[in-house]
């Protein structure tokens, strides 16, 4: 009886394996997607005017300062 235990477990333990074995490809993928959803976001912000304006005059202020 306890042999059949034994065997059962396994075969269920291994079942779950099977099922879960592309799990984390699919999150890889999903996450990937994502950042590079992000980083055109991101792109598309800083390329508009006003953060580059923004951006322009802090550079500009930064340099001009005299020490």
């Amino acid at each position: 009886m306890r042999k059949s235990t034994i065997t059962l477990a396994a075969a269920a333990q291994e079942l779950r394996r099977g099922r879960e074995s592309g799990m984390s490809t699919a999150e890889y993928a999903v996450g990937t997607i994502a950042a590079c959803a992000f980083a055109a976001l991101l792109l598309a912000v800083v390329k508009s005017g006003a953060v580059e304006g923004l951006v322009t005059t802090v550079i500009t202020t930064a340099l001009s300062v005299s020490l």
